[in-house]
């Protein structure tokens, strides 16, 4: 019996790519154990394809492939690039098609569609380079409508890249100035108070349609006040697998997080993210190529329910669709 051939891409023109090549890196490993025939295909920053240190097009990097797993992360690899290229193809790959990553991959446009669904969303405004002409009377507008607190994070950018908090609004004229300074676009949104949480959805597993995996409660290290990226991959963060939560806190997350896969029309598995405050689930962002890396939330979760790493490629494999 032929083995199937599996190429993994990994890489990427993201701030994502350092976490990218450590997730490629531990999915290599697995498939190899599992005995599938891989092919390691790094994407640099500048978005060539390189397959044994040498710069091939898309098309001839995964011509002799059954299966892509798309071990990117962020720009190129969840915004749906990446995915036209398979479809294209007509090659099987992993994770969520091309037209519902780009949506999802866009916070603002993510909320936009959710927004009569009944999950509720912390209040955001989308704010444009251009469109701004008086930073104190837009800052006077934010205060009047989401109060002291605020977030102000990129449209398109993950693992909390780039993302600023104000916590009163003497923060946040400097705030908007430095996002203005890299950003031709970003969000401002209402800061809410209350425990991090994320969970995931895993398609066709155990005889459901859509598995939902246990809620896990993000509590950052002394000195953080929210997971930030510079201590998600590090190990210092304590990450409670099932979380604290109450049972009514528990059927919302698990609720929320079904809601958000259908309605954005992903596919395979994906993560969302929460805040809980007083017994209120809060939708944050969704994240349709979750992190694999040793540290990763996904797997976390996945283990807690007796899927090992393993087990959670292996699925992942036989369950990629065109």
């Amino acid at each position: 019996m032929l083995r199937t051939r599996v190429t993994v891409l990994r890489g990427g023109p993201s701030s994502e790519y350092d976490v990218s090549m450590t997730t490629g890196a531990v999915v290599l490993t697995a498939l190899k154990e599992l005995g599938y025939y891989t092919t390691d295909v790094i994407i640099t920053k500048r978005g060539e394809w390189l397959m044994n240190g040498l710069v091939k097009p898309p098309l001839m990097a995964l011509m002799t492939t059954d299966v892509v797993f798309i071990a990117l992360h962020g720009t190129y690899g969840e915004d749906g690039t990446v995915q036209k290229i398979c479809e294209r193809l007509k090659i099987p790959f992993t994770g969520s098609n091309s037209f519902p990553s780009a949506l999802a991959f866009n916070k603002d446009t993510t909320k936009r569609v959710l927004r009569e669904s009944g999950i509720k969303l912390p209040k955001h405004i989308k704010i444009k380079r251009q469109e701004v002409i008086d930073i104190d009377q837009l800052i006077t507008a934010v205060e009047l409508t989401f109060g002291h607190r605020y977030v102000l994070k990129p449209i398109t950018d993950g693992s909390s890249h780039r993302v600023i908090m104000a916590n009163s609004v003497a923060d946040l004229k400097p705030a908007i100035l430095t996002m203005l300074e890299s950003l031709d676009e970003f969000m401002i949104e209402e800061r809410i108070i209350g425990t991090e949480a994320t969970c995931g959805v895993l398609e066709k597993f155990r005889d459901e349609d859509y598995y939902t995996l246990p809620p896990i409660e993000i509590i950052p290290p002394s000195g953080h006040d929210y997971f930030s990226a510079d201590i998600k991959y590090t190990g210092e963060t304590t990450e409670l697998c099932p979380g604290r939560f109450s049972y009514d806190e528990r059927e919302k997350i698990i609720t929320a997080t079904r809601m958000v896969h259908n309605i954005l029309g992903l596919t395979q598995y994906s993560r969302s993210d929460f805040i809980v405050k007083k017994g209120e689930v809060y939708f944050l962002e969704v994240n349709t190529l979750p992190g694999l890396t040793p540290n990763s939330l996904f797997p976390k979760s996945a283990e807690a329910v007796g899927l090992n790493f393993k087990g959670l490629i292996d699925h992942l494999i036989r369950t990629a669709k065109i």
